[in-house]
């Protein structure tokens, strides 16, 4: 993504987080489906390091802290409106000393640069499906490090199994805050050959969840 797409999909960010940020929490909870089975799957080893891109808020960075106790985390995100409700979140929440949050854009990182090591897990829940360039947002995640790490990606699915008219509201709701759910998500994942892709669809697909290990 170039520094002028960059600014310009931040900006639109900063723009539609701007209020929602302070309500962002208590309303995506009943929506944004699959997030907490993905923490629960994450099992990182003893000690290591938890990387969360478009970290939003840092509910989840929150939760997985919680959950692994003895892990690092950190996220990014390219909405300072976000980052801003992130800090305030984890320093609320007592972890400040366990996470760190910094500005970065999701096709173009390096954890070293950022954080000053790489991961050993790598988080992308519903992010995807805002990020125009999504495709080099996988492939930056992918792209970490030496390879050892995991990915681990939690999205809209396509609700084919949903009732009809709910799907297309859905939908429709979903796109006046940019979020296009990605059809193409598995087949992306799969074209990582040098990892081992575990797949699924949640709730009649109104979820998907992928997770691309390193293969052994």
């Amino acid at each position: 993504m170039s520094s002028m797409a960059e600014g310009n999909h931040g900006a639109l960010m900063d723009g539609i987080y701007r209020r929602q940020r302070h309500i962002y929490d208590a309303t995506r909870k009943f929506y944004l489906l699959g997030r907490d089975r993905l923490i629960r799957d994450l099992a990182p080893p003893s000690g290591g390091h938890v990387l969360e891109v478009a970290c939003g808020t840092g509910r989840n960075l929150i939760k997985v802290a919680q959950h692994y106790p003895d892990c690092r985390l950190s996220g990014f995100d390219i909405s300072a409106e976000m980052l801003e409700t992130a800090r305030s979140n984890i320093a609320r929440a007592g972890l400040s000393d366990r996470i760190t949050v910094k500005e970065g854009d999701a096709t173009d990182f390096d954890s070293d640069a950022l954080f000053g090591s790489q991961p050993d897990r790598i988080i992308l829940s519903y992010c995807l499906s805002m990020i125009p360039d999504w495709q080099a947002a996988l492939r930056a995640s992918v792209a970490q490090g030496d390879g050892a790490h995991s990915v681990h990606v939690v999205d809209f699915g396509q609700g084919e199994r949903l009732p009809g008219a709910f799907n297309s509201v859905l939908k429709s709701w979903l796109a006046k805050f940019h979020v296009s759910p990605r059809a193409e998500l598995s087949s992306e994942m799969a074209a990582a050959s040098d990892r081992t892709l575990e797949f699924t669809s949640l709730y009649r697909d109104y979820a998907q969840y992928g997770v691309l290990h390193p293969k052994a």
